[in-house]
């Protein structure tokens, strides 16, 4: 196979994945109408049809799909190799770029990634508070942090956290004034503090799921943040009802500060995963940065 036909490969596999020839064009650092012509013309070699294209996506047919699965494993590998050859002998260094909500920082990124920064001081890392779920691609940041449930499609994804668990709680001094909530249903009748979602502007619904029922509630009441830290602040104030995780909120329950109530409406949901575009030259600082946050079960 000539070196011409490993290229249209490496180029479906990334148009494929990124389902656009914008976004594809990007990564691999050439125009769209190369891309595309590249692509009609592996195509016409193989002689069936690899790509369904529409005026605003692109994605893979049933052919093209079976050979993305077969060939993009086999590249990774590759590249993962040749990467590691490489920077055998190049001294970890750039700036790694992660967005993720506050709480992700401070109890899952921060505490990992500090000894890693001692260890290798050309390192540097800016970490990006944010709720909305950002297209790190077109934002140019090197990773996301999010749930698991909420990782887009055609991202590599590694898993850095437990399950969380979102619980309700409030004062004793809120609660002296007012009936314990039974259900999620009864929550309109509260103060809630609410968290709003940069992503679309909108305010977060509490989630709750029994017996296999979900049930999102909106809440109302005097305050709203975008800081899931000054919402516990809130209800630790008496200000309202909070829907946090419990890992927050574990020492001021504890403490007799907090109140959790409807704890058998609050599953366990999949935990925190770090995200990533499929390049073929990550950065060894990158590789760093995820083998450090990398889940292990203890």
């Amino acid at each position: 196979m000539s070196r011409q036909s490993l290229n249209d490969l490496v180029a479906f596999i990334t148009v494929a994945r990124e389902q656009s020839f914008t976004r594809a064009a990007a990564l691999l650092g050439v125009s769209q109408s190369a891309l595309s012509h590249s692509m009609r013309g592996l195509e016409a070699k193989m002689g069936v049809r690899l790509l369904t294209r529409t005026t605003r996506s692109v994605s893979p047919t049933e052919v093209g799909q079976r050979l993305l699965d077969s060939l993009a494993p086999r590249f990774e590998e590759i590249w993962s190799e040749l990467a590691a050859v490489g920077e055998l002998r190049d001294k970890p260094a750039g700036t790694v770029r992660i967005t993720a909500t506050d709480y992700a920082i401070k109890h899952l990124l921060w505490p990992r990634l500090q000894g890693l920064l001692k260890t290798y001081p050309d390192i540097n890392l800016e970490l990006a508070n944010e709720y909305a779920l950002t297209d790190i691609v077109a934002n140019r940041y090197d990773a996301g942090v999010r749930l698991g449930e909420q990782i887009t499609n055609g991202m590599i994804s590694v898993r850095i956290g437990p399950d969380v668990r979102f619980v309700v709680v409030g004062s004793p001094e809120y609660f002296s004034k007012r009936a314990v909530p039974l259900s999620p249903r009864d929550l309109v009748n509260h103060r809630c503090i609410n968290l709003r979602l940069s992503t679309h502007g909108g305010l977060y619904l509490w989630e709750f799921e029994k017996d296999g029922q979900e049930l999102k509630v909106r809440v109302e009441g005097q305050l709203v943040f975008n800081d899931i830290f000054q919402v516990v602040d809130a209800a630790v104030a008496g200000f309202g009802l909070a829907h946090a995780p419990e890992e927050i909120v574990a020492p001021y329950i504890k403490a007799g500060r907090l109140i959790n109530v409807l704890s058998e409406f609050s599953p366990a949901w999949e935990g925190h995963h770090l995200y990533y575009p499929s390049r073929r030259q990550s950065s060894r600082a990158l590789t760093l940065v995820v083998d450090a946050l990398r889940y292990r079960k203890s």
